[in-house]
């Protein structure tokens, strides 16, 4: 498209702030906030708090939204909860949604999702019955009559979003839904008209998009979402995929966004064991084969590799979805040149979609105020206080930030050299080197902010007892266990291994099996993260290739683990299943990853000593020894609380927030989520 010379040529980043046709609409850049579930679509109140979401985010620059998932027919919900747009009465509660929006200035679609076989409800229906591997639900396979006006709901479900005053919609055709469902062999056995071929198996999301075309006019956004990689067997080979994109675009789409893995996929696709834009090649090889804009998703998360991604034409738009979460202004300080300014999503789920699994509400751990923005309001202080904030990890930082920004004289102690607390040890692991994003963007923010930042010192009652308020965010101290010899000399603590302080020998004992210790065995598994930081080693790493002819983009042979530069034994007391404490949308491809490097994992141990030859342990009363050149203590965490006591003797109370306040497991979104909190009430 030519360049408009009314529009100014942007400086930091001109592709992705270049105007972009999509239909009628002339968007003023490429970026989207792709669609995110977020509990709030059936929560009291959700739809105004929806409202209030969306419109922050296209305050802050974006240029389309697109929602939560939204389900064409009853049958179609996520979940028992009703999560709907079928009748009047949903097309009325949505209207306060695109108006918001507009009035902040965006564009707005809706998301019509047919679950099929992912339902969780016990009416769940898909194209044959089949039960996905991460349901319990076996679905009733669907009447070709129920096909047919499954299509019409579809339908209907545009006109309804139409009439509440959206845009447009987005068809979701992607990450193993209904309409994924009727594409691949692997869920459709059918033998009637929508089902064999792939020309019948197809007639489905083509017949939803030609109708939803004919019915809503041509001023009416269609987006198709479409799975440009399956990576499931029985999926599409890349060349099927381009035939299902020309004819989704014939049927009268505008724009194709895309979607990356099936959720039954026993391959990361979201979480941060992914690398930035690992799978741009494949929209890029979909963007050669039809002339509407494509759209690229999947671990984006900064403007310069959005940028990147644009520049070399692997896609017309960008798809940010965590991302907008955990900065709703990013098109704004991208815009701006403000790449300092902007508080990156580094993957962690911790917030959002393992919220999402269990039914909660999805929130963003660097973040707060994300699906909070009625409840968490950030209001000028009508007189300002001298805090001193002692700790300068997550809690720390989150509580400093907001209430220097706030009005408050904030002064910041850490006895580190440098902020961040426990950010700088989960930076050092496989796949998390992004947290390190987190500490960069909230110094920014403190030095912005006028925060006086005192490094090296952990201050005395004496010093505090000056200030009107005191915060203690002093974290954790890591528990040494009673075990006759802890003393011994080849037993380290987490923080000596992964600081460097501690190289460990080649057969390495591991005691206690939290998140912690899952990461350490992480971090001596992997040694270097490649696979978590290159796209061509993580493809090769877990045997994703870009044959067009492949099946799912799937090698034809599982990808041969590395020989481990660790022989490692995960040990721990309880006989809880190892990784039970783990996030729900990351923690399986941590049990793969140790599993594949010949992790050992033995439960419901007894510590009985330490010696030379390694850790001397007993399981249902059968004794043995783990050999280990070293030991390496995950043992828990107690709260930091020194100087507490002395503050109150004083008649000074402190508050506690994140780890001093409760240490039972590391957990940097409740840290941060207690330090906005605090400090939007001070």
């Amino acid at each position: 498209m030519a360049a408009d010379p009314q529009i100014p040529h942007n400086p930091h980043y001109p592709h992705l702030f270049a105007p972009l046709q999509a239909g009628h609409l002339t968007l003023p850049n490429r970026i989207l906030m792709g669609s995110m579930h977020t509990g709030l679509e059936s929560a009291p109140g959700g739809h105004a708090k929806l409202a209030a979401f969306y419109a922050e985010r296209a305050a802050g620059g974006t240029a389309l939204l697109v929602t939560g998932a939204f389900a064409p027919n009853m049958d179609g919900n996520l979940s028992p909860a009703r999560e709907t747009m079928i009748d009047a009465a949903d097309r009325d509660a949505h209207r306060v949604i695109p108006q918001a929006v507009h009035e902040a200035g965006g564009r707005i679609l809706l998301q019509l999702l047919h679950a099929g076989r992912y339902s969780k409800h016990q009416n769940a229906v898909a194209p044959s019955a089949l039960r996905a591997p991460i349901n319990k639900i076996t679905p009733r396979a669907m009447e070709t009559a129920e096909v047919e006006q499954t299509v019409e709901d579809f339908v209907r479900g545009a006109m309804l979003a139409r009439e509440a005053g959206y845009d447009g919609v987005e068809i979701m055709g992607s990450e193993g839904y209904l309409i994924t469902q009727f594409l691949c062999l692997r869920t459709n056995q059918r033998d009637d008209e929508w089902g064999g071929t792939l020309a019948n198996r197809m007639r489905f999301p083509t017949e939803i998009v030609r109708r939803t075309r004919e019915r809503c006019g041509k001023d009416f956004l269609i987006q198709y979402r479409l799975s440009v990689l399956d990576l499931v067997e029985g999926g599409l080979t890349g060349d099927e995929v381009i035939t299902v994109a020309r004819a989704i675009e014939a049927a009268g789409a505008d724009i194709l966004n895309s979607g990356i893995g099936w959720h039954e996929a026993r391959i990361p696709t979201i979480a941060h064991a992914v690398p930035r834009g690992a799978f741009a090649w494949a929209t890029g090889r979909v963007k050669q084969a039809v002339g509407i804009p494509l759209i690229a998703s999947n671990r984006i998360n900064a403007p310069e590799l959005a940028e990147e991604i644009l520049a070399r034409g692997d896609a017309d738009m960008v798809s940010l979805a965590r991302p907008m979460l955990a900065d709703a202004e990013f098109a704004n300080k991208a815009k701006a040149g403000d790449r300092a300014g902007i508080n990156i999503c580094f993957a962690c789920n911790q917030a959002c979609l393992d919220q999402i699994f269990v039914r909660g509400i999805a929130n963003c751990l660097v973040n707060p105020r994300a699906g909070r923005e009625t409840e968490l309001v950030y209001r000028p202080v009508k007189a300002s206080k001298r805090i001193a904030v002692v700790g300068g990890g997550p809690a720390g930082l989150s509580c400093a930030a907001v209430a220097a920004e706030r009005g408050h004289e904030v002064t910041l102690y850490d006895r580190a050299a440098e902020l961040g607390g426990q950010f700088n040890l989960a930076k050092l692991i496989p796949g998390k080197r992004e947290f390190g994003e987190s500490v960069a963007y909230y110094a920014e923010r403190l030095r912005r902010a006028g925060v006086k930042t005192v490094l090296g010192k952990t201050p005395g009652e004496a010093e505090l007892a000056g200030y009107d308020e005191i915060v203690l965010a002093t974290g954790i101290d890591p528990r040494r266990p009673d075990i006759e010899g802890i003393d011994h000399p080849k037993v380290a603590g987490y923080v000596d291994v992964l600081s460097g302080r501690v190289t460990p020998g080649q057969r390495v004992a591991i005691l206690g099996a939290g998140g912690i210790g899952f990461d350490v065995a992480l971090y001596l598994a992997e040694g270097s993260g490649k696979a978590q930081s290159d796209p061509a080693a993580f493809a090769k790493h877990w045997g994703i290739v870009e044959d067009a002819a492949s099946v799912g983009g799937l090698a034809a042979e599982p990808p041969r683990p590395e020989k481990p530069t660790h022989q490692i034994t995960l040990l721990k007391r309880s006989t809880t299943p190892f990784g039970a404490t783990l996030g729900l949308t990351t923690g399986w491809t941590l049990r793969i990853e140790l599993a594949r490097a010949g992790v050992q994992m033995i439960g419901g141990v007894r510590y009985d000593k330490i010696d030379d030859a390694g850790v001397h342990i007993a399981v249902e009363g059968a004794a043995r020894v783990v050999e280990a050149d070293t030991v390496v203590v995950c043992a828990g965490q107690e709260p930091n609380r020194a100087l507490a006591a002395g503050l109150e003797a004083r008649g000074k109370k402190p508050h506690l927030i994140g780890g001093a306040k409760l240490a039972a497991e590391l957990d940097a979104k409740r840290a941060m989520l207690e330090g906005a909190q605090l400090a939007a009430a001070l």
